[in-house]
């Protein structure tokens, strides 16, 4: 048995156990080390079943008889019963729609039981569909008995994620017969001694030992206080030492006089604050050094994010270069055409637009103060031989066919939904690499960006624009609704403008209807204008409509032929409608607070006085103080760390979307934590950036590189 063995080849397992286990992601032996406990159970905690509780949620362990399958007098559900029982009384288990668990177990096994306490008017206790595992003494410990070698006594044990098919006590159990084998001495430990003590962390035998099977929590905290640092110290390195291999490029050497760039912002429809010259002078100053900028733009909505990138973009076309601009949306691609040609259109610059639905050029040739519809084919001969000076596009700008001629500059507009092999495809165009400019108002922690974002040197705009009024943001229950509706309808006879978000396009099933009770685009439409708002235009738009279809509904609300706009979360990223000032958020609770900021950033593109209603179901005290943050968070990066610290990194982000650990995730809270790996890794890389003096940790970083993680 060595780390890299396969499960399959030391441990007998049923089909359902080998798909269980693909779908945890465990294949080899290292992976079943690294599968975590989620928790930790005590036995010094578990109940007597004499000194059960009505309502309680319990744990208790005795040994289960009187197994049988049968059916509920009511409906008759299929379901299982059985009685366990300790050396103080027995209680009696019902599992509905599980008749196959009477098959599981022996009789007079031992099991733990855990549920919660339910009492029949008998005053008779019982366990309704309590989770049950098969144990192999009473109690269980953590070890080979409870006690330990120095007579210390076990009381923890390992609850670990499951999968239908393999559950925590096999993977206890599958975990101590390795840690029996010997095999944790043939581990190397790849994170060095002296950071081991610098940071007083337990070597890898020690933390994994502590992790599964530890006598204090103290050890199990200690451990995975380890495996956090060692995840984002390998991440700091990888991400660091990308921007030093992209940094190495020769680039172009871009300058522009400072008055030219005065004169270009001022041109602007209003004052550009000083967060946004700050971060045009951070970029500016990139251009001159002759190596390919690496630069994440991180801005609140409506901080001005677009006019940096315009600005940057003026002093590299004005220079007789170009700049491929990347947006995550065709909506949004086409917003920030119909921007650029405004900042622009008094020069002689050529801007393109590409995207998977169709092709547009400005100036046109029969109306220079307009664009107009070209192919695809004319296009890319333009953009290949440098006419082209800005295009825009989706993701249609990374293909093989799309050729510039001189490339200088690269702008990803919201750049998390692109990972990193993504934008280095687009910043490989050319044999001189171009600048690249990251930019995103996805409210994210600041661990989680210096994390994530280790390869972008990171500037902020914490400014909103002079003369932006706060949004007015309230949380809205069921009895305000009306109240709610009057105070919009003034804002609309005044002229301005809503957008209605529902978490679904269509309503949920009528037999489920009554338990979701979410409102859906197209059904809130009707009711809207059927009893609301009768005298406004409304329209809807969903993913489900086609490119053209919400592109028309787009215009026609930007143009307030239509007042009222019922919408999915498409909305949530780039659509610009300045009027628009008023936004209803339906079932606000089902939104992490990150995207509800999203949706209310729509309304924060003018001066007039915005409003943002939360409509929420949930009454609980914990959904409405989390709601309320909302509209008491100064911006959306103070609204991230309030998040993070009600509902945890895991549930916030999740490894899905950022590709870390859940051990990784839980560092996230840990600013020291973080800023320590990123430390240690940027000072082991000053003086050793080949890495030829830390083998392990080249070695490490080889074996464990993953494939690049796509956001959608």
């Amino acid at each position: 048995m060595n780390p890299h063995s396969l499960i399959v080849d030391h441990f007998r397992l049923m089909p359902i156990q080998k798909k269980a286990l693909l779908k945890l992601g465990i294949l080899t032996i290292e992976d079943l080390l690294y599968h975590f406990p989620i928790r930790y159970g005590n036995t010094s905690e578990m109940k007597n079943i004499n000194s059960l509780i009505k309502g309680e949620t319990a744990v208790v362990f005795g040994k289960i008889s009187g197994l049988k399958t049968s059916k509920a007098f009511i409906k008759k559900i299929p379901m299982s019963e059985a009685k366990i029982t300790d050396d103080t009384g027995n209680v009696k288990c019902i599992w509905f729609h599980q008749p196959y668990l009477a098959k599981m177990f022996a009789e007079e096994s031992f099991v733990r039981i855990e549920g919660k306490v339910s009492q029949k008017k008998s005053g008779e206790m019982y366990f309704t569909n309590p989770k049950m595992e098969k144990v192999g003494k009473l109690p269980i410990g953590v070890g080979d008995s409870l006690f330990g070698k120095n007579g210390e006594k076990h009381t923890l044990y390992s609850v670990y994620p499951e999968s239908r098919g393999i559950t925590s006590n096999w993977i206890y159990h599958a975990i101590q017969k390795i840690f029996k084998s010997g095999i944790l001495d043939t581990f190397i430990d790849s994170i060095p001694k002296e950071l081991l003590q610098k940071y007083n962390l337990p070597t890898l035998k020690s933390a994994l030992i502590w992790i599964h099977a530890p006598l204090r929590s103290e050890d199990a905290q200690s451990a995975r206080k380890r495996f956090a640092f060692e995840e984002v110290f390998y991440i700091q390195i990888a991400k660091q030492q990308s921007k030093i291999d992209y940094q190495k490029n020769p680039s172009f050497i871009i300058s522009k006089d400072k008055n030219e760039v005065e004169d270009f912002v001022k041109r602007f429809p209003f004052e550009a604050t000083n967060a946004q010259r700050k971060a045009v002078e951070h970029i500016l100053q990139d251009f001159k050094i002759g190596h390919a900028m690496s630069r994440l733009l991180h801005g609140d909505v409506g901080s001005g994010k677009t006019a940096v990138a315009a600005v940057s973009a003026y002093a590299v076309v004005t220079n007789k270069l170009q700049v491929a601009y990347m947006c995550p949306t065709e909506i949004l691609a086409k917003q920030h055409f119909e921007s650029f040609i405004k900042y622009f259109s008094y020069l002689n610059i050529q801007i393109g637009l590409i995207t998977g639905s169709g092709c547009r050029k400005f100036p046109s040739k029969i109306n220079p103060k307009s664009w107009t519809d070209i192919s695809r084919t004319q296009l890319l001969k333009w953009v290949a031989n440098g006419e082209i000076h800005i295009l825009i596009g989706t993701h249609s700008l990374i293909q093989k066919t799309v050729k510039f001629k001189k490339l200088a500059y690269v702008i990803i507009d919201e750049q998390h939904r692109f990972g990193t092999n993504q934008r280095q495809k687009l910043a490989h165009k050319n044999s001189l690499a171009p600048h690249l400019l990251s930019m995103t108002a996805t409210p994210i922690p600041r661990t989680l960006a210096l994390t994530v974002y280790g390869d972008l040197d990171l500037t902020l705009l914490d400014e909103m624009p002079k003369g932006r009024k706060p949004i007015i943001t309230e949380i809205v229950l069921p009895h305000k609704r009306d109240e709610t509706y009057s105070k919009i309808k003034e804002e609309l006879k005044n002229g301005r403008q809503l957008y209605v978000i529902c978490p679904r396009i269509n309503e949920p099933d009528p037999d489920k209807e009554q338990t979701l009770n979410v409102k859906s685009v197209i059904e809130e439409a009707k009711r809207l204008k059927k009893d609301i708002f009768p005298e406004y235009e409304t329209a809807i738009m969903h993913s489900k409509m086609t490119t053209d279809e919400k592109e028309k509904v787009m215009i026609d609300f930007e143009k307030n032929k239509i007042q009222i706009l019922i919408a999915t979360s498409v909305v949530e990223v780039g659509v610009n409608v300045p009027n628009a000032t008023i936004i209803i958020i339906e079932g606000g609770e089902r939104f992490g607070l990150a995207q509800l900021h999203q949706f209310r950033g729509r309304v924060i593109r003018s001066n007039h006085q915005a409003y943002c209603y939360v409509f929420a179901e949930s009454k609980s005290d914990k959904t409405l103080k989390r709601l309320k943050a909302l509209g008491q968070a100064k911006n959306g990066f103070e609204l991230a760390e309030f998040d993070l610290a009600q509902r945890g990194a895991g549930e916030l982000y999740g490894r899905k979307q950022w590709g870390l650990s859940d051990v990784a995730m839980e560092a996230i809270k840990n600013i020291k934590m973080v800023e320590a790996a990123r430390l240690e890794a940027a000072r082991l890389l000053t003086s050793n950036e080949s890495l030829s003096n830390y083998p392990l940790i080249k070695a490490h970083l080889a074996h464990h590189k993953t494939e690049e993680i796509h956001f959608e």
